[in-house]
């Protein structure tokens, strides 16, 4: 993927490393929920009591795990993937041709969490978020006010002036997923690639790359740092140690020379050898978990001293803490004080030293706590006073120390470091050592080296004494926080002027580091930095009508946690109209503000007035502005985290629902209840639907169950909307078809007997399950009986959206790029220029005529098929 040996490169997705370990996992019972619509209605009513019986949804500890692993089976099943399948595509797509057009930026504004104009009940406006963009896993800061922030999904952004008025700088590499950012002790900012969360959308990278001059340079493929090595990895955390720097992977802990960057990475650890790729378990489905580091500690008075946590955060036996022995081996260190050493207590750990080498910090996520304790999977935060990472270690905070100090987390089943196996940072002051910054669901901060903490990002407002949904007092007298779910944090100064900058779900917020606190003992000062030039937003889905008013378009979509995003046609600010998670979304081409959203597991809501409130901010329906319709498959174990929906290609007031059961109403947008859902197919037992689509009363379905490699099935069923004529097509593993995921449809038209399919996952050149099969798009002419491969010289890349154009051309997203089968050609080329490489989740296509594609990781982006008149070459000409 980068300059040299393009095909050897071993990208694999989140694969395995993204999905939870086979042990079950919790169930938290009276939380606080983020149940997406469900927060404003639960604080309304002045109570954060647990959820009502049969308003499912789970909490979002779980519903993060759940993801994970989803969008992950999507990717791999059958089997495992082995390294090099994105690597071989991506070189593929170098040498495609490409069309004419480019494709325009729609997502290139600042995004108002906090809109008041859509301050309804269901919304998490008033929260107290401000702008959000997606999130932020890496951050580097300087003392000249330039500030690097890195999306998961998205590349790396500069900024000049202490945050805000962003600027790409790394959108010619192949690799947009952010593991870590860095600056050595010379200026150079070192970018690792592979998002290291184990979260529902963290892509592996492609290694470590070095800008010498990042105030004016970009990153190119031709600067990584040293060979292949590190190609297919995720990696946590990078330090730098004498002429040395580390890097914690996925696949063990490396180091290279500081200063001779063009030889090879050098392994220095892997517990477990043998499920290293060419070993002898290399393709066992446990292969992704047995070699996992989390981070490294190094003494600042001998850098030889090194100290290596590692393990998987569900747990291993591998799981601990490492150091070198007088032989030159590693050990496990069976002693460090307070901090405990053993596997089922040594989980995600992060490290953080002061300036001045007195203090060493970390935090510790246990994952028997993880696996037992239904509040938090926290095991301590702790402080070696002795500035060296062997200690001894004393506990200077756990879960209720922290729930103490001014978190707004208080519920049983939703306590500080629920979600530590995914949020974390910590942060030394570098003029004071025992000023401490310390990231989870929340930002927390210590003064007196961990005596006393307070929160100054609680997690949102809900619930304080000076909340209010009143859009005339904003958030009432609370001041604004940061969003919630940490993963970043630097110091820097802008014009003498020191700022903690902290990376989340929601972007990348600033305040002084000696910030103050207001009455409640929050943060005062906080600035979102997310002005719109920044979008890493992570886009499951996209929607677009006609503004009533008469302007152009509506532009919705929904989000990884950030809701469901509007965007008029003279908007110069977006608003959010839907809360938590976004998921599928169905928007009237007729009146744009005619929105259906679901939040997870089909739980749908619909709003008739884009959910702009009408000041009553009531629960009572007949004065709501928007309501749930979810049908009765609302529920984890009937349906997909982020489930399939989609109206009738003909008859828009016939939507289709996708659980266990195929589900049709034929109210649309006036629907009002879930009980006006009927079931036109019982897809089976243990199936749930991947994908729907229909037209003229036709629908297609397709489903897996089991959904993960091990037993992975898929199919298709097919049937009419009125529940006649359903069957299951006979799609044997050893057929035409692969036995990978189903993601989309696409059906003609003028004929819905014609119908394509689009594949997930990679091709049995990569996978090792049973019937992967080849190819990615698949045609129809007799609805299913029969199928075609017509993905001719498409990359072997998880295909993840199909559209039919109106000119009978098609569209395909993938994870890569999109491209484009002009009508009656074989060939496929790359869909227009300017389109960043990263996860085209879904096509849609406007009232406007326009193309708009849903991006996980960069916001949503628009071609008009009209500029198709000629092909785009490499040297940048038209014909």
């Amino acid at each position: 993927m980068c300059a040299v040996a393009l095909t050897a490169l071993g990208l694999t997705t989140s694969q395995a490393l993204a999905a939870p370990a086979p042990e079950p996992r919790p169930r938290q019972a009276g939380h606080l929920a983020e149940i997406g619509h469900q927060h404003a209605r639960e604080v309304t009513a002045g109570t954060f009591a647990a959820k009502a019986a049969g308003e499912d949804g789970g909490d979002e500890a779980e519903n993060s795990a759940e993801s994970t692993e989803q969008f992950t089976e999507a990717r791999t099943a059958p089997g495992v993937v082995a390294p090099g399948a994105y690597g071989a595509a991506w070189a593929q797509l170098q040498s495609m041709p490409r069309t004419a057009g480019s494709w325009d930026h729609v997502t290139d504004k600042p995004y108002n969490s906090d809109d008041p104009r859509y301050r309804d009940v269901n919304s998490n406006s008033s929260g107290g978020s401000g702008n959000v963009t997606g999130r932020i896993t890496g951050i580097a800061a300087d003392d000249d006010g330039y500030v690097y922030a890195g999306g998961a999904n998205g590349g790396v952004f500069r900024s000049r002036t202490g945050g805000g008025h962003w600027q790409s700088i790394s959108d010619r590499l192949p690799s947009l997923s952010t593991g870590a950012l860095g600056l050595d002790g010379g200026g150079r900012l070192w970018y690792a690639t592979g998002e290291s969360n184990t979260g529902a959308t963290a892509y592996v990278g492609t290694g470590v790359y070095l800008l010498a001059d990042p105030k004016h340079g970009e990153f190119t493929p031709g600067t990584r740092v040293g060979g292949a090595e590190l190609e297919s990895t995720t990696i946590h955390a990078l330090r730098f140690a004498g002429d040395k720097v580390w890097a914690a992977t996925s696949r063990g802990v490396w180091s290279h020379s500081t200063a001779d960057l063009s030889g090879p990475w050098t392994l220095e650890f892997a517990p477990n050898p043998s499920y290293l790729p060419g070993g002898a378990d290399a393709k066992n489905p446990s292969a992704p978990y047995k070699n996992i580091a989390n981070d490294i500690a190094v003494d600042p008075e001998d850098p030889s001293k090194v100290l290596l946590a590692v393990g998987w955060r569900s747990g291993d036996t591998y799981n601990g803490f490492y150091a070198k022995a007088a032989d030159g081996s590693w050990q496990r260190v069976a002693s460090l004080g307070d901090l405990p050493t053993g596997a089922g207590d040594v989980g995600n750990v992060t490290f953080a030293r002061s300036e001045d080498g007195s203090r060493y910090y970390a935090v510790d996520q246990s994952p028997t706590k993880l696996a037992t304790d239904p509040d938090s999977g926290l095991q301590g935060v702790y402080v070696s006073k002795s500035g060296s990472p062997f200690g001894p270690w004393t506990l200077i905070a756990d879960k209720d120390k922290l729930k103490g100090s001014g978190s707004a987390l208080q519920d049983d089943g939703y306590q500080p470091g629920i979600q530590s196996w995914y949020n974390q940072f910590l942060q030394v002051d570098p003029n004071d050592a025992d000023h401490v910054y310390l990231g989870l669901e929340e930002v927390f901060e210590t003064g007196d080296g961990g005596a006393a903490w307070h929160t100054p990002g609680p997690y949102w407002n809900f619930g304080f004494p000076c909340w209010s949904i009143d859009p005339a007092e904003q958030t009432g007298d609370c001041s604004p926080t940061t969003h919630s779910d940490q993963h970043a944090v630097a110091v820097g100064s802008y014009h003498g002027r020191s700022s903690v900058y902290v990376g989340n779900d929601g972007g990348i917020y600033s305040r002084p580091v000696d910030g103050t606190l207001d009455s409640g003992g929050h943060a005062a000062d906080w600035k979102s930095l997310n002005d719109g030039t920044i979008d890493t937003l992570q886009y499951y889905s996209v929607g677009v009508g006609a503004d009533p008013a008469g302007h152009g378009v509506i532009v919705s979509g929904g989000l990884q946690d950030n809701g469901e995003s509007v965007l008029r046609a003279r908007d110069k600010v977006m608003g959010s109209d839907f809360g938590g998670d976004g998921a599928d979304t169905i928007v009237d081409p007729a009146n744009g503000c005619n929105i259906a959203e679901e939040y997870v597991y089909l739980d749908m809501w619909v709003t008739n007035n884009c959910a702009v409130n009408d000041g009553s901010w009531s629960t009572d329906p007949a004065k709501a502005t928007s309501y749930e319709v979810a049908p009765p498959d609302k529920a984890a174990a009937a349906a997909r985290f982020i489930a399939p929906i989609t109206s009738d290609a003909k008859n828009p007031a016939t939507w289709v629902a996708g659980g266990q059961h195929v589900w049709v109403q034929n109210k649309g947008f006036a629907i009002r209840s879930g009980s006006e859902w009927t079931s036109a197919f019982d897809l089976g037992a243990g199936h749930v639907a991947t994908a729907v689509a229909s037209s003229g009363g036709t629908v297609y379905a397709g489903w897996c169950g089991p959904c993960n490699n091990q037993g992975f099935t898929r199919g298709i069923a097919t049937g009419n909307a009125d529940g006649t004529g359903w069957h299951q097509l006979n799609l044997p593993v050893d057929g035409t078809l692969p036995n990978r995921y189903v993601s989309s449809f696409a059906v003609d038209p003028a004929d819905a007997q014609h119908v394509l399919v689009s594949f997930s996952g990679f091709s049995r050149t990569w996978t090792e399950g049973p019937g992967a099969g080849i190819g990615h798009v698949f045609e129809s002419r007799d609805g299913g009986a029969g199928w075609k491969d017509v993905s001719a010289n498409l990359p072997d890349v998880p295909a993840d959206t199909l559209r039919l154009l109106p000119d009978g051309g098609l569209a395909l997203g993938t994870d890569l790029a999109a491209f484009h089968r002009a009508p009656g050609a074989a060939d496929w080329k790359v869909l227009g220029t300017g389109l960043p490489t990263t996860t085209v989740m879904q096509l849609k296509t406007g009232p406007d005529g326009k193309l708009y594609a849903a991006t996980h990781g960069r916001g949503i982006w628009s071609f008009d098929p009209r500029r198709l008149g000629g092909v785009h070459h490499r040297d940048g000409q038209d014909d």
